[in-house]
């Protein structure tokens, strides 16, 4: 049986229960106001009510019906805009994915007092104004962005600082990140923000302080953040051995005072290592930097740092050239390490020696620094037809630079 039968037969049973209460017993009602009387049966008393119940009942549900129809055809009503700002935003916001500034910019702001968060309308405008190089309509937008939602004010700054940085304007987005910086110390971004900022500045000093704070929350990987540490310390030492130039003798050396301030980690670092003999070498601390440089090669051999050992003039030369030559067991052909031997022969005036070390240099790599160097050698111990000769092959690799232009023809 389906239920419409059984809800017909309940009815009904409802129904004859109902007819046979009201014949058994109509009861009496009489309702009076000053003069006037209504006498009736309950029973229909309780039905007049239901009636006016369900009067009452079908009034507001067309009152809202006729609310509901109107908000929909009413072009000014507060769901209408809402809904067309949500539409203008969806085509403001596509206009921007696809670098239709202009179009961006109108429509965003256009749907902005009526969007559900006209943050985004704001800042979107503000970026797609940028980008067309309006800056002070940029400004004036992420100003009225922050007049709609104040409460948003680190990602207003956030995104200021940003545009500053992208249009140049270092000082001012310093300014900006410096402030959220003070208010919200522990805004991440804004710290990845500010150490960009100082690499831009060359600000070396402040970007050192930021950098344990940028290795601690992992925000950059680990090789973009070992290379920002070699150019932080790396700037650093150049610019302590610029100080040492003005320093007396006996007094403390910066670039040594800086070079403590290095990480453990980099202290091996064939690139910082080699900034720091140079500008000890620089500073005249050339025993010094011969040490360093030992200390580095024993540990690992390197072209570079083996050319400046050539260069440097340690506290022992004897030393220093036994030093380089055990270092010949492991590299008998490197042109590098046979130059600076032939360099730290000449310091200690083994004259033969020096000669053995730049022709055995000179023969492996053919370089114009080592040929002069022969070259000079030669000549000095008379050997004049031996430097012409390498003087004419040292010329030879010049001329293989040099463009080809028209020539007089030879007699």
């Amino acid at each position: 049986m389906s239920k419409s039968y059984i809800a017909v037969l309940v009815v009904l049973l409802i129904a004859a229960l109902l007819g046979m209460a009201v014949a058994e017993d109509p009861g009496y009602l009489l309702i009076a106001w000053r003069n006037v009387s209504v006498e009736t049966s309950i029973w229909v008393g309780l039905a007049f009510l239901l009636a006016l119940w369900l009067l009452v009942a079908l009034l507001r549900a067309v009152v809202r019906l006729i609310n509901a129809s109107s908000r929909r055809v009413n072009p000014w009503s507060r769901r209408n805009r809402a809904r067309r700002a949500s539409q203008v935003t969806t085509r403001g916001l596509l206009e921007f994915a696809e670098g239709h500034w202009a179009n961006a910019q109108r429509l965003l702001r256009r749907a902005a007092p009526h969007a559900e968060q006209p943050l985004i309308n704001y800042l979107a405008a503000a970026r797609a104004a940028h980008e067309q190089g309006e800056y002070r309509e940029s400004d004036d937008l992420l100003r009225e962005a922050y007049e709609t939602t104040p409460d948003a004010d680190v990602a207003i700054a956030v995104t200021q600082a940003q545009l500053q940085i992208s249009r140049g304007q270092l000082e001012q987005a310093l300014a900006t990140l410096t402030r959220v910086r003070k208010e919200h110390p522990r805004h991440l971004y804004a710290l990845k923000l500010m150490g960009q900022l100082y690499l831009r500045l060359e600000d070396w000093e402040r970007l050192e302080q930021l950098l344990p704070e940028l290795r601690r929350h992992h925000l950059h990987t680990e090789t973009e953040q070992l290379e920002l540490e070699r150019r932080v310390y790396g700037a650093l030492l150049v610019q302590a051995g610029q100080r040492a130039q003005g320093v007396e003798p006996g007094a403390a050396n910066p670039v040594t005072g800086t070079w403590e301030r290095v990480p453990r980690q980099l202290r091996q670092d064939p690139a910082l290592v080699e900034t720091y003999a140079l500008q000890l070498r620089a500073a005249g601390a050339e025993s010094h930097a011969e040490k360093v440089l030992r200390e580095a090669l024993g540990h690992a051999f390197n072209d570079r740092l083996v050319h400046i050992y050539g260069l440097v003039r340690g506290s022992d030369p004897a030393r220093q050239l036994a030093t380089a030559e055990r270092w010949l067991d492991g590299h008998p052909h490197d042109a590098t390490l046979l130059l600076a031997l032939g360099r730290l022969s000449l310091r200690n005036e083994l004259w033969g020696k020096a000669r053995e070390y730049l022709e055995a240099s000179y023969a492996n790599r053919r370089d114009i620094q080592t040929c002069a160097e022969l070259v000079r050698l030669l000549e000095h111990m008379d050997e004049q037809a031996a430097a012409q000769k390498v003087l004419r092959q040292g010329f030879g690799l010049m001329v293989n630079d040099l463009p080809e232009l028209p020539q007089p023809r030879r007699h």
